[in-house]
């Protein structure tokens, strides 16, 4: 093989089966019969279908040059005689990832290569090119347009080529210094001159010619065994006869293997290491290095100082809590302060440290007595002690600081030295400062919010007793219960209302206010006595409700409600109701329950003007009419129509009266939203009182 001028390539033969037809004997889809265009005949790619070849030398490096190249134009191969390390190449990317490398279009595969100008859309194949594990060269082979379709011939003829390659690459002369590469010599020179722990490996080949491990060759003075071996004993192994697991947990063998290949070098700081003594695995903290010079490989294993590692934890952890150590030896008056002590005393570090005995005249004149007790403590009782106080800095600036030390005594109790350390603590102090505010604010705002949550919750139950007993309302019985919420900032709007009326008729109701507190007592409130001067009119219960929205809407604080409205006429036993976006009342007859029909009507304050209808129900002897608000009912993880299901489910219980018959249905209750809860019982007796139980047939 010769170096290409622009016009010679190299003059390989094709590798063919005896007896197999030639590629370009071969028509493919879309294309005539006839020779495909391509290189002059002679060159390694032409029976392929290829119009250039480029062979990449691979030097230890990681570089590449130009080793011979065919097909190209006359200026190519100069400009292209050599590829620098990390340069990204087709070449370069069949080197690293150490396989071949197809590209339907250099174009689009946006790598620049040889004759990227030349055959910009053409496609080419790039295949790595080695023997026993190293990676020699790398084959570029192009092609106009498309390569040949993928099959197993056509890999194994450009295996072949490629192999062919690795061979005359591996035999043509040296380019290097003298010996470079024929030994691992003088990377054993090397590697005695280091001052890190390095050892000298070399390939080890299996049977079928194949890399399959290496050979440590040579170790340095300075290299520790990770399983405490001594070096003699090393010297000599196969590394995973001596660190099993390099091929597993580390993945060392393969990052080994993969700079051997490529030239490519290895660097990783706090790499994990892992060996085995004594069937226990064992793990160290090492920076990792690893290149390839010649035929050899050095590796470099920097195990970490722990002595070192702790000091320099031990200086972030300073410096991120602020904290200076120092000490004082009282018997030569010699000071050793920390660097970051002059930082937080505010002094240049070329200034002399403060002596204990100074500090008082440092310290703001309120804390001299805290420092004098602190000085006693420590100096003539000799016993370890701490204290706060306020710095006066040379800046003008104050910081709180906390001194901790302890005296250091010999055999005699003579007190020699004291150690310590100063912190700063300003923040943390600034910090309680801000929270005794924060809570002393929040004890006070929590204070009023439970005086006006009591205010709201006597109003509401003074108006509105959690239990009312049955009445007697021209032969029709009325119970009513009222559940508060459970947690007092939840007091609500709900209410109710059972009066006989001048006329002889009965105003039943309930609503529920939006919102809760003090605005949504007073609301409710109102509505409710609005409703009950109404109802002295003798209007029906649609026009009630039509007046109550012009109340919510132009008497109230922008007041939004639900409202259920019911008229009852003893003559006819009648019950005329309306609802403003309420839910509808439940009729319990006989061992039935279900709900009214809805009617028509917009909720309270809605509108300036609402529209109501009304629906009438004929009550029967034994019926069970319930009003109820949504607190009953309502959860957060269902819809209101399987609540109701479940609340007509209860009603239809049999109880042995209408005040059980309600306390059931409060303790039954599933609901979630902790809202408080208005519930209306209105029974129809039969003529003759007997044994009959409430919800069942007379």
């Amino acid at each position: 093989m010769t170096e290409n001028d622009g016009t010679q390539g190299p003059q390989w033969p094709l590798p063919e089966d005896e007896g197999r037809p030639r590629p370009q004997d071969e028509q493919q889809p879309g294309q005539q019969a006839g020779p495909p265009p391509g290189p002059p005949s002679g060159q390694p790619g032409r029976p392929l279908g290829a119009v250039a070849v480029a062979v990449w030398a691979a030097d230890s490096d990681s570089s590449l040059t130009l080793a011979g190249a065919a097909g190209f134009g006359p200026a190519e191969p100069a400009r292209w005689r050599y590829v620098p390390p990390g340069v990204a190449t087709p070449a370069r990317t069949a080197l690293v990832e150490r396989r071949t490398v197809w590209l339907g279009s250099l174009h689009r595969a946006g790598l620049p290569s040889i004759g990227h100008r030349d055959l910009p859309a053409g496609g080419r194949v790039v295949v790595p090119a080695g023997t026993g594990g190293r990676i020699i060269g790398v084959l570029e082979i192009c092609w106009p347009g498309v390569p040949l379709e993928r099959s197993p011939r056509i890999e194994r003829q450009i295996d072949a080529l490629a192999e062919l390659c690795a061979r005359t690459l591996d035999e043509r002369p040296e380019t290097g210094p003298p010996g470079a590469g024929r030994g691992p010599a003088e990377l054993v020179d090397l590697a005695g001159g280091l001052h890190d722990p390095a050892c000298v490996l070399v390939p080890h080949m299996g049977a079928d010619g194949a890399l399959s491990d290496f050979r440590i060759h040579y170790v340095n003075d300075h290299f520790v065994d990770l399983a405490g071996r001594p070096r003699g004993a090393v010297t000599g192994m196969l590394l995973l006869e001596a660190y099993p697991l390099a091929a597993g947990q580390d993945g060392l063998l393969e990052k080994i293997e993969r700079v051997y290949a490529t030239g490519e070098p290895f660097r990783a700081a706090r790499t994990t290491l892992n060996s085995m003594v004594d069937q226990v695995p064992l793990t160290t903290t090492a920076d990792v290095s690893i290149s390839r010079h010649g035929v050899g490989v050095l590796l470099i294993c920097r195990v970490e100082d722990e002595a070192a590692r702790l000091a320099g934890l031990l200086q972030h952890a300073q410096r991120l809590g602020r904290i200076g150590g120092f000490e004082e030896n009282l018997v030569t008056g010699e000071v050793t302060w920390h660097s970051q002590l002059f930082a937080l005393c505010g002094l240049p570090p070329s200034a002399p440290p403060l002596r204990l005995a100074a500090l008082p005249g440092h310290a703001h004149p309120d804390d001299e007595p805290d420092l004098g007790r602190f000085l006693r403590t420590l100096l003539h009782h000799r016993q370890p002690a701490s204290t706060a106080f306020r710095l006066q800095r040379p800046d003008g600036v104050i910081r709180h600081l906390r001194i901790v030390a302890e005296p250091v005594l010999d055999g005699g109790g003579h007190l020699l030295a004291v150690r310590g350390a100063y912190q700063d603590i300003s923040a943390q102090h600034w910090t309680e400062v801000a929270l005794a505010a924060t809570r002393a604010q929040l004890a006070h705002t929590e204070q009023q919010s439970a005086e006006r949550n009591r205010l709201t919750l006597q109003l509401q139950r003074a108006i509105m007793p959690p239990t009312r007993g049955p009445i007697d309302a021209s032969g029709l019985r009325v119970a009513v219960r009222y559940r508060p919420a459970e947690h007092g900032h939840m007091v609500g709007g709900d209410w109710y209302d059972a009066v006989v009326l001048p006329s002889g008729r009965v105003l039943l109701c309930v609503g529920d206010v939006a919102g809760h507190g003090i605005g949504a007592a007073t609301g409710m409130v109102v509505l409710r006595n609005a409703l009950r001067g109404l109802a002295a009119t003798g209007a029906g219960p649609a026009q009630l409700l039509g007046w109550l929205t012009i109340v919510a809407d132009h008497l109230t604080d922008a007041v939004t409600a639900t409202a259920l409205c019911g008229l009852y006429d003893p003559a006819d036993r009648t019950l005329r109701w309306a609802r403003a976006g309420h839910l509808p009342p439940v009729l319990v007859r006989g061992d039935e329950a279900s709900t009214l029909p809805m009617v028509r009507g917009t909720m309270l304050g809605a509108l300036e003007e609402g529209d109501y209808e009304e629906g009438v129900l004929e009550l029967e002897p034994g019926d069970v009419l319930l009003l109820y608000t949504d607190g009953l009912v309502e959860r957060r993880d269902g819809s209101m129509h399987e609540a109701l299901d479940r609340l007509m489910a209860t009603a239809r219980e049999p109880v042995a009266d209408l005040e059980t018959k309600l306390d059931h249905l409060l303790t039954h209750s599933n609901a979630d939203t902790d809202d408080d809860t208005c519930l209306v019982g209105i029974h129809l007796p039969v003529s003759d009182p007997g044994p009959a139980q409430v919800g069942s047939p007379a």
